[in-house]
């Protein structure tokens, strides 16, 4: 309504001035024209720059995440620095446990991205801060400059398990191709052979009536332990470089 009330004080002043031909009344209706015209063009300004009439309105939702990890057994958070002074990162996840696509948080510098560990549901708590009308009265007279349901910023709490590691997409790739290396494999089956054997050596001096299926079980046991104390090494060193 602002701007319909702008363009009409404009034409109002155009016509008092021009077609009027008592020229006492002419100029002061011209006045009150401009001064309408002038009010309104403040207002519209106070509207845009101060956001007049406005106030901030939060909006908040929850999306249970996945692991951005093809493993199950090293759930992964991936994220994605923007721009050269890494204060802002982009965090890579899964919307579902079968979804075969990542998804990822905005990539805006509006955006604010906080990690933290919790031992409930791995999640994300979105909360988004828009400009709404304070009340009708507000929508009438500025509704048309579209400054209503305007998008201000959002922070994202990421909640993720203890278990879960946090690493950047060239660090994820780093420890795909170090781990995939054959020298580390062959490292890692000479020592996890030598680990495990050792392991049950020492069961089975503590208990030297162990059956073969529990020792079948304490060597599952042995080597997966091992394999995720080398992947957690493995880790560390590419966090380190």
């Amino acid at each position: 309504m602002i701007v319909i009330t702008l363009v009409i004080c404009a034409v109002l002043a155009f016509v008092f001035y021009v077609y009027l031909s008592n020229r006492v009344l002419a100029n002061s209706l011209t006045i009150l024209a401009i001064i309408g015209l002038l009010t309104s063009i403040f207002f519209m300004v106070k509207n845009d720059h101060d956001h007049y009439g406005l106030h901030n309105v939060t909006t908040t939702s929850t999306q249970k995440i996945y692991s951005a990890s093809p493993s199950k057994q090293m759930p992964m958070m991936l994220y994605q620095s923007i721009g050269t002074a890494n204060k802002h990162q982009v965090y890579v996840y899964k919307t579902s446990a079968t979804a075969k696509k990542t998804s990822h948080t905005k990539a805006k510098v509006t955006t604010t991205n906080v990690v933290k560990r919790t031992t409930g549901a791995n999640r994300i708590v979105t909360k988004k801060v828009y400009r709404e009308y304070k009340n009708n009265k507000y929508s009438f007279w500025f509704g048309l400059s579209g400054n209503g349901h305007q998008y201000v910023k959002e922070t994202n709490t990421i909640y993720i398990n203890k278990n879960w590691t946090v690493l950047s997409a060239s660090q994820a790739k780093k420890l795909q191709k170090m781990a995939s290396s054959k020298a580390f494999k062959a490292k890692q089956k000479t020592a996890a052979t030598a680990y495990v054997k050792q392991l049950v050596m020492a069961a089975m001096t503590k208990n030297p009536t162990m059956s073969s299926a529990e020792q079948k079980k304490l060597t599952q046991e042995a080597a997966a332990a091992y394999q995720a104390k080398a992947m957690q090494q493995l880790i560390k060193q590419v966090k380190a470089e």
